[in-house]
């Protein structure tokens, strides 16, 4: 029932069973391992909304974590290991550029554990739910109907010669749907797929909660607030550029697991990564705008769109995922200087602007987003168009 009232979802009453009659297998090799855990939780999300659709025969094939009950957990106990054991060590990515042998061994694993299970599952009353194109080679040659995810982190996949044609051969043996979480992949991904699968973004959904929060108004004092894994890519020139712009009346909040071993500038307030319960309840009331300077490569970031939900104006580097999010002067701004998040910072903190751009963001997130019921029902679209 919780799950249900969050997402905004009628319940529906035990006596009247759904007539199960879509079968879908839904790949992630992220999931977070409990309730606080960051890693993977929108797929945890997604995985609660398609779980309360009646036409679904849900099945999940991940890193074992909370799960919800009118789900089947699909991996064996070899399978299950597997994916703890990468986890641990960082994922495959991190493995690849730490320990090469490793990592290729990894990822040999893991094709070879997805083959199996395309093999066990695949029938006329299946569809394949992917997320991340690496996660669609073994579909190779199987003739098996699939929704792949593009993420953005696996965007970046196509840059590896020989990888367009090896992907093209998967789309070419099976029916698939591309869809990227952002509009902005669509364009490269008609160029290298179009002639073979159909491409539709398909953005992700929001939690009801965030839509509660009210930010903290410009006052005396200004908590500009950044939540990410803190690594080099994901602060970008924030560190820099923002040193001489916080001070007595502009502090820095910042929020995540410092998972590239940074350090952290003694003037910002630190705090390490916080749940979701405590972000909502606490960190983004006490905060006024959200800012990131972010250069890392992504579809598009979960957590602007919960900014957006809050009614926290955005300033954000100019870069295709927030491009994709942010329309300047309605949402927040785009920098690509000191100079510019400078002005965007006075802007922001100008009390009439800000209560301005908050409503604006609000309007638009549930316009655009809506809850992750309604990022179910444009998945079960893509379903329905493979049937």
């Amino acid at each position: 029932m919780r799950a249900e009232r969050l997402l905004g979802i009628q319940s529906r009453h035990a006596a009247n069973p759904p007539i199960l009659d879509m079968k879908i297998a839904l790949v992630a090799t992220s999931y977070p391992p409990g309730e606080a855990d960051w890693q993977g939780l929108f797929i945890r999300k997604l995985v609660e909304a398609l779980a309360l659709e009646p036409s679904l025969d849900l099945g999940l094939w991940s890193p074992p974590g909370p799960t919800p009950g009118n789900s089947r957990y699909l991996c064996t106990d070899d399978d299950r290991r597997f994916l703890e054991t990468v986890l641990s060590a960082g994922g495959i990515a991190q493995l690849l550029r730490a320990r090469p042998l490793r990592g290729g061994t990894a990822a040999l694993g893991l094709l070879r554990r997805l083959r199996r299970l395309y093999r066990a599952q695949q029938g006329p009353g299946t569809v394949f739910h992917i997320n991340w194109l690496q996660n669609a080679l073994p579909l190779m040659g199987l003739q098996a109907r699939a929704v792949i995810a593009v993420l953005g982190t696996d965007f970046r996949l196509l840059l590896v010669p020989g990888m367009t044609a090896l992907l093209r051969r998967v789309l070419a043996s099976n029916r698939c749907i591309l869809a990227p979480n952002a509009a902005w992949m669509c364009r490269e991904l008609e160029q290298r797929f179009g002639d073979l699968a159909t491409v539709r973004a398909v953005p992700f959904g929001i939690d009801a909660g965030w839509f509660d929060v009210t930010p903290a108004a410009p006052g005396a004092r200004i908590n500009w607030l950044s939540v990410l894994r803190v690594t080099p890519d994901k602060i970008g020139p924030l560190f820099d550029w923002g040193r001489p712009l916080f001070g007595d009346g502009s502090r820095l909040v910042l929020v995540g697991p410092n998972q590239g071993d940074m350090t952290i500038p003694d003037w910002v307030d630190f705090r390490g990564p916080q749940p979701a319960a405590m972000l909502m309840a606490h960190t983004f009331r006490e905060s006024t705008a959200f800012i990131t300077m972010s250069q890392h490569s992504e579809g598009r970031p979960q957590v602007l769109l919960e900014a957006l939900a809050a009614g926290l104006p955005i300033i954000a580097s100019d870069i295709p995922a927030h491009r994709d999010i942010i329309q300047p002067g309605r949402h927040g701004y785009l920098v690509d200087s000191p100079e510019a998040l400078r002005d965007a910072m006075v802007r922001v903190a100008d009390p009439v602007e800000h209560a301005r751009l908050s409503a604006a963001c609000r309007e638009d997130a549930k316009v655009i987003y809506g809850s992750w019921g309604d990022a179910a029902k444009r998945y079960l679209a893509l379903y329905e168009d493979l049937r």
